[in-house]
């Protein structure tokens, strides 16, 4: 019987820890679908937008191609020859696949001490946050997804360089978030959502 107690007492802590869900929504290219589906996410993007200003097509497409809206997404692993082990391509985790240090300032900037990555509503603010910066330091729009996409992936400063320019599959990828926010953004009109 102590065992059954423990093992329920586990269960339940892994049930309330974290945050995240390992799941991602069903139809991930109909944003109306999304937001059915997952109005917390919703909901979060909403408010980030009101705070920072970044639209929540903006936030999806970002979202989608980090993560695709797995709230405990990890980058893969790096192999020596081909199987030994060295670890993890970056500490890039969460929804927004944000790093540990980019983390850590966005926790100490914006007071945001108990924040998660895997927590959507944590997730979206720091993008917002993110974005808001690169358009106060680089004069991004806020509704570029394709030059938002490049600042955020590359940081502020390998933007600034243009550290992009030299990365065709890189400015395809964010010729691809481009797209995808156009198509959310469109899908969110058509569902009484923008």
């Amino acid at each position: 019987m102590k065992h059954f107690w423990m093992l329920a007492l586990v269960a339940t802590l892994a049930a309330c820890g974290g945050g995240g869900t390992t799941t991602a929504p069903r139809n991930l290219d109909n944003a109306c679908l999304l937001v059915r589906e997952k109005p917390k996410y919703y909901s979060a993007m909403r408010k980030t937008e009101r705070r920072w200003g970044i639209p929540v097509a903006v936030q999806m497409a970002t979202i989608h191609q980090e993560s695709k809206f797995i709230g405990n997404a990890k980058t893969p692993y790096r192999f020596a020859l081909g199987v030994i082990p060295l670890g993890r391509q970056s500490s890039a985790y969460g929804y927004s696949q944000a790093l540990d240090g980019t983390w850590d300032e966005y926790v100490e900037q914006a007071g945001r001490r108990s924040a998660k990555r895997n927590r959507i509503s944590d997730a979206t603010d720091f993008m917002g946050w993110y974005m808001d910066g690169s358009t106060k330091r680089l004069g991004i729009s806020k509704q570029d997804a394709a030059s938002q996409y490049l600042a955020y992936h590359e940081g502020r400063a390998g933007f600034a360089r243009g550290s992009h320019n030299s990365k065709a599959w890189l400015l395809k990828v964010s010729a691809n978030v481009a797209q995808r926010a156009q198509m959310y953004e469109a899908q969110l009109i058509s569902c009484g959502k923008a």
